[in-house]
């Protein structure tokens, strides 16, 4: 079928009742309703383009879930794929990584959007990988999509500018430094005017891909101040708010407060963020900031499979360090071709050079080259 530009008018009207897959069952007979075998009744390949780019468009529908990180920028990417290709449907559940993968190993959605790699340590007696693996019938790729800066906010009524550093972030944190105008924050903001008042730690109260990923950051950077097990769960001081959208509000609403949110929350709430100094001077958040330290990051993985080892606590001039990447989990064989066919059409669309700057308008950062040309070679080898 020729796939047209047909815009976001082109709506979808899908008539078969898909069952969900993750990769399809490891048996082929199509016995299941959950291996993707149903994919014919409404699957079919194009040869047209979703635009952008040379991406193609696939019909075959496609379920996937996880990460509350990624969930605007892959709706907006649903969104324009879409538009772009008619009769393409993919839709995406932002239930958080834990479920997404838990998902994605039972065979109920087709990939998983993933906050972490998955694991290949055992934990509650499983090894994600392996797990992964298995639903696939075949090795479980790791595929880098989204860049989400973390920004750290405050509210000080004239204070346009603030710079911090990880030893300065861990003891806030921590509750050690417990005002505005403390000397070792004066020493590296010494043009700010900063207040005789304590400082309101806000975090997050809930578990969390962003905590998880910000004591990652204090944990490599101050590491001989922030002692703590990086982890979804809190163990600072503070104030807890429930979700992404409690730390915003309070941090706006409450004077002396600091907080960590994702930068598209700092932006939609018109939240002041401070410049951050790892030890090559202080770095404003951008796109191209966050990029360069997601460029520093070291593949972990082996050919396709793009798990990524983030340095916190790199040095690279103009590296903005604090930041999460998140994954797309896939197969890099599915069992049901069509399915196979149309995640490679949707994530090519997904990786392609202008989704990617699509979403650095509501708070994300575009992969950077280096990484983004080995994601797009991972994404052209699935089958």
């Amino acid at each position: 079928m020729k796939i047209t530009h047909t815009g976001r008018a082109a709506s979808v009207a899908m008539i078969a009742a898909l069952a969900l897959s993750a990769c399809g069952s490891d048996n082929n007979s199509g016995g299941s309703s959950n291996n993707g075998s149903d994919a014919s009744n409404s699957s079919q390949a194009s040869g047209g383009s979703a635009g952008g780019g040379s991406e193609a468009c696939d019909t075959t529908k496609l379920t996937a879930e996880g990460s509350t990180a990624q969930d605007n920028a892959i709706q907006q990417v649903i969104s324009d794929y879409q538009a772009n290709c008619s009769g393409a449907s993919v839709t995406y559940n932002g239930t958080g990584s834990g479920a997404g993968i838990k998902q994605f190993i039972a065979k109920q959605v087709q990939f998983a959007g993933s906050d972490s790699a998955l694991k290949t340590t055992e934990k509650d007696g499983k090894i994600e990988q392996k797990a992964a693996d298995t639903a696939c019938a075949s090795p479980a790729w790791n595929l880098p999509m989204v860049t989400g800066p973390i920004a750290i906010t405050y509210n000080l009524q004239g204070v346009d500018k603030l710079v911090l550093t990880p030893a300065l972030m861990a003891d806030i944190f921590n509750g050690k430094i417990t005002k505005w105008n403390d000397a070792a924050i004066k020493a590296v903001n010494k043009d700010a005017k900063l207040p005789d008042t304590d400082i309101k730690p806000m975090f997050r109260s809930d578990e969390s891909g962003t905590t998880e990923n910000f004591t990652k950051y204090l944990a490599g950077s101050a590491k001989d101040k922030w002692t703590a097990e990086p982890g979804k769960k809190w163990t600072g001081k503070g104030e807890g708010k429930a979700k992404t959208a409690g730390v915003a509000s309070a941090v706006k609403s409450t004077a002396g407060s600091i907080g960590y949110v994702e930068w598209g929350a700092a932006k939609d709430n018109k939240l002041s963020y401070a410049q951050i100094d790892n030890g090559a001077g202080a770095v404003e958040l951008t796109g191209e900031s966050a990029g360069k330290a997601v460029g520093a990051a070291k593949i972990s993985g082996q050919g396709n499979d793009l798990k990524l080892k983030l340095d916190y606590a790199t040095k690279e001039a103009g590296a903005y360090p604090i930041l999460l990447v998140t994954y797309e989990i896939v197969c890099s064989k599915y069992p049901d071709a069509k399915v196979g066919s149309s995640v490679k059409a949707f994530l090519s669309y997904f990786a392609s050079d202008d989704a990617q700057k699509s979403i650095e308008d509501i708070g994300y950062a575009p992969l950077p080259t280096e990484i983004s040309t080995k994601v797009k070679a991972a994404i052209a080898a699935i089958k």
